[in-house]
C-alpha cells in the first residue's frame, strides 16, 4: 500500500521537474522579452515578419516592415523574437550557431 502512495508521489514530483516547472520559466522568460520591447527595435512575429517598432500602445504595435515602408498592427503576443544588432535574422528564429 505505501509503495503505491510513494510511486504515485515520486511521478509527481519527476513530471513537476521535467515538465510543468520549465515549460513555466520559459513562458516567464518570453512574457519579459515581449514586456521590454522598445520603439525601434526590430522583430520578428510568429509568422515570420520582420519589420521595426514604431508605436507601442497596450497590447498592440505598429511595425514597420519592407523598403516601402509598409505598417501593420500586431499583437505583442504575436512577437517571436526581438533581434538585436549581435543577432542576425533567420528562417527559425532561433540563434545561428
Amino acid at each position: 500500500m505505501w509503495g503505491t502512495i510513494i510511486m504515485l508521489v515520486l511521478t509527481i514530483v519527476v513530471f513537476y521537474f521535467f515538465a510543468i516547472r520549465p515549460q513555466k520559466k520559459q513562458e516567464r522568460e518570453t512574457a519579459e522579452m515581449r514586456n521590454s520591447i522598445s520603439v525601434g527595435d526590430e522583430i520578428i512575429t510568429i509568422g515570420g515578419i520582420i519589420g521595426t517598432v514604431v508605436i507601442i500602445k497596450d497590447d498592440k504595435m505598429m511595425i514597420e516592415t519592407g523598403n516601402d515602408r509598409s505598417k501593420l498592427t500586431i499583437l505583442k503576443s504575436a512577437v517571436r523574437t526581438v533581434l538585436r544588432d549581435d543577432e542576425p535574422a533567420t528562417d527559425s528564429g532561433e540563434k545561428p550557431q
